[in-house]
């Protein structure tokens, strides 16, 4: 079996009198293709900000390649990425623009970050639009420039949250063949989260189902079909 990428122990977050997470105990193993799946406020998201270290747990914990999502949040920031819902760009400045500042605010180096954004451009098809504005993107193109801004701190783990909702089911199969690639070629483990039981099947290796923020059951697609 490979090595545990993710760990949670009775991870549990509550929002007043809501708890939106609820003693929630997941593994995820190194470089595979995990999917997160449950309607609309079943947790999903919480659990993914609580991994990334940018909400605190109530009681519980989780690491994350290793490190403590509360101690060591600094740490996780460096080796994972998060692709939210609805992620925001700015509109006014070029595909390799948005890149080139996401590279500053992770200090990485001049050279490097030219390296960086041209080889990420490649990675998610948008070599030709380097230039252009951002404002003149179609969704699926803005999707793959957010797995691009995943991907520009070659992360060792990457949280997509609900990455193919509202793209045509052409965008839907170029953000699961990348996904597949990256996983493949840059040995990247993926959290896939959605509410689309289909999308879930077609790209993820195991799936955990949570429902009210629990985890119901968590299985190799091939089993849960069963």
């Amino acid at each position: 079996m490979s090595q545990l990428m993710i760990q949670t122990q009775e991870l549990t977050k509550h929002y007043g009198d809501v708890k939106a997470v609820d003693h929630l105990n997941l593994a995820v193993y190194e470089g595979e293709i995990f999917g997160f799946l449950g309607p609309n406020g079943s947790g999903k998201t919480t659990t993914l900000l609580m991994l990334m270290g940018l909400t605190v747990p109530t009681p519980g914990t989780a690491t994350v390649g290793g490190y403590d999502i509360v101690k060591d949040s600094k740490q996780i920031r460096r080796i994972a990425g998060m692709l939210p819902e609805g992620a925001g760009y700015y509109e006014d400045l070029t595909a390799k623009q948005n890149l080139s500042y996401i590279c500053q605010l992770n200090d990485i180096p001049k050279l490097e970050r030219e390296k960086r954004t041209k080889d990420v451009l490649e990675a998610v098809d948008l070599a030709k639009w380097a230039d252009t504005k951002v404002e003149k993107f179609s969704r699926g193109m803005k999707q793959r420039l957010g797995i691009g801004q995943v991907l520009i701190k070659k992360p060792k783990v990457a949280f997509f949250d609900e990455p193919t909702i509202g793209l045509d089911p052409q965008g839907v199969k170029d953000i699961r063949e990348m996904i597949f690639r990256l996983n493949k070629e840059e040995d990247l483990t993926v959290v896939l989260s959605s509410h689309l039981l289909y999308e879930v099947q077609q790209t993820c290796q195991r799936v955990g189902l949570i429902r009210e923020g629990k985890l119901i059951v968590a299985d190799t697609i091939e089993n849960l079909s069963n």
